[in-house]
Formats: C-alpha cells, structure tokens, sequence
C-alpha cells in the first residue's frame, strides 16, 4: 500500500497526541514530594518541552512543511498540462490504514495521561479522530489516473518517463516537491535521524536509572492496590494483549480495559509519575547535547534551513 511522504510524517507525529491525549485535569491533587524542578504533571499538556525539542521539527513544522510540498507539487503538475490541478487532492488509493497501524502501537514510558478518554476508549484509540486529524491534506477533488501517474511517476512506460515531450522527476511531482525543500540540507539523513537516535538511547538510560524504577515501581504497586494486574510500567499496560487491540488501534474496551486505565491514571497522578520521567529525561537530554554539541547545531542548522525552503515556497 502506497503512503506518501508527508502523511508518513504525519503519522509519526500524531501518535503521541493520540495515545496519549490533552485530557482534563479533573480530580483532586494528591499529595506526592516532588523534587526541586520536578513539574506536576497531570495531563499532557502540564509536560513543559524537553532540551531535545529544539532540535527536532515541531508538529507546526511538518504541517508547514507539507503545504509547501502541496504547493509545490501543484506549480509542477500544472507544468505538465494538468491547468486545474489542485493545491489539495485525494487519491485512488487510501492510505489510512497504514498510517493508523502507524500510529496506534506507540506510547511513551509514562503511558496515556487522558482521563476522559481511558473512561471511554481504555487504552484504545478513536478512529474518526484519526481519521479527521489524517483527512486534514486529503480533502479536495478525486484525481485523475492520468494525473495520478504525473504526480508519483507510477504507471509510466518503462525507459520512457516523459510526458508531452518532458521528462517526469523520479518519483513524480510530490516527491520531486518534498525533495527540494530539503536539497538545502547538508546531511538529511543526520537531521531526520540524529536526535531520534538519541532520544531513543536517553529513553532507555531513563527506564533503567534507581530514580525512574522506584517511580514506577510505586505506581505499580498503587495499580495493584486497586485490584488490578501488576504492570512493569504504565507502557506495559498500554500494551497489554489483553485489550485485543486491532490494526486500526481500537481496542476491545472492556470493563477491565477501561477500569485499568483509569487506574493507571489516577495512580500517576497520586504519585506523578509523569513529572519524574520528564524532570529525569530533562536532565539526560541536556547532559547529552552539552557532550555532543556540535552534533546537535549542526543538525538544528539543516532544520532551519528547511524551514527558510519552506518560507520561500509559501511566498513568506
């Protein structure tokens, strides 16, 4: 099944704001001894941004970043003779399902933090929010095969990828667009990859340091208190088989389900678990880009370069 690039993107980005949600702060404040620059955190949006966010594009900058595409992508289709082509289109194929799969199997260590929604969903997801955030670039008219295989370069007789006379880039039009926003970059590959590599390690030295583990050991022993599974952590509950989750993300949403988590997250909240994971995650990310500081520029140099690609594009 096809995806294109900027609903891959796409999909990466949403999957925290899906598993784990904005959510209400509703409930009293319990009582916990939190530790200097330790913030309570509640719901998602109590999470302040860590040291490594400024190195990574923002969920506004993918979203920018794929109007660009769209734009571009336009001018280049209308080189072709396709006059009416427009800025945002739907094609033949669909690509939800792929980009849902995507997005519904991953958590963080500090798991869902939505009240709300683990008293409806559990520790599933809602497909027609998935749908609509998804849908976003894909409203517009249903494209033609004729312009279908301009705009990826599919379908094409082999050895000849011309057509009227003028040759199509590989991989058509959109992805001839999304590369040239990013031609600017010296080192794509080390501005995608770099800092999820090591948000990736900083993760797992996080999981396993004393602080983190008596964190989570605490919470595990409230979930248990209120007479439910004793998890390793609030990601292990998330993922539990238990919860018969599908390839769309939904999951069975039983009773237990759905009890389970909310007492995950009322236990969170009792002993704020999700504020030590940050003020802990905070505190290794920083000591990683003061050890590798030159890394880190480098590869907020190529973002910024993109997003002057990006300015110019829109006209900006």
């Amino acid at each position: 099944m096809k995806a294109t690039w900027g609903t891959r993107w796409a999909a990466a980005l949403l999957a925290v704001a899906v598993a784990a949600g904005c959510g209400t702060a509703d409930g009293p404040a319990r009582d916990h001894a939190r530790s200097p620059g330790e913030p309570e955190v509640r719901v998602e949006r109590d999470l302040p941004e860590l040291p490594l966010d400024a190195y990574e594009f923002s969920a506004r900058d993918y979203d920018r970043e794929e109007t660009a595409t769209r734009r571009l992508t336009q001018r280049c289709m209308r080189s072709y003779g396709f006059r009416d082509f427009p800025s945002h289109w739907r094609e033949h194929q669909d690509t939800m399902a792929e980009t849902v799969t995507t997005a519904a199997f991953f958590t963080s260590l500090y798991g869902v933090l939505d009240l709300d929604r683990a008293r409806r969903l559990g520790y599933g997801v809602d497909a027609k929010e998935m749908e609509a955030a998804f849908g976003k670039h894909s409203k517009g008219r249903l494209i033609t095969q004729d312009e279908e295989q301009v705009l990826h370069g599919e379908a094409l007789t082999e050895g000849d990828h011309k057509v009227k006379g003028r040759t199509v880039p590989e991989g058509g039009c959109y992805a001839s667009s999304a590369r040239r926003l990013r031609a600017g970059a010296k080192d794509e590959q080390r501005m995608i990859e770099y800092v999820m590599e090591r948000r990736a390690a900083l993760d797992k030295a996080v999981a396993k340091d004393a602080r983190m583990r008596r964190a989570l050991d605490t919470w595990a022993d409230c979930v248990a208190d209120k007479g439910f599974k004793r998890y390793a952590s609030p990601e292990a509950a998330f993922r539990d088989k238990a919860w018969g989750r599908g390839g769309d993300g939904r999951t069975t949403r039983t009773r237990r389900e759905r009890d389970t988590a909310v007492a995950d997250i009322e236990c969170k909240r009792e002993h704020n678990t999700a504020g030590v994971w940050w003020l802990l995650t905070a505190e290794k990310q920083r000591r990683d880009i003061s050890r590798h500081q030159a890394s880190y520029d480098a590869v907020r140099a190529d973002l910024d370069r993109v997003r002057a690609a990006v300015r110019r594009a829109l006209g900006e």
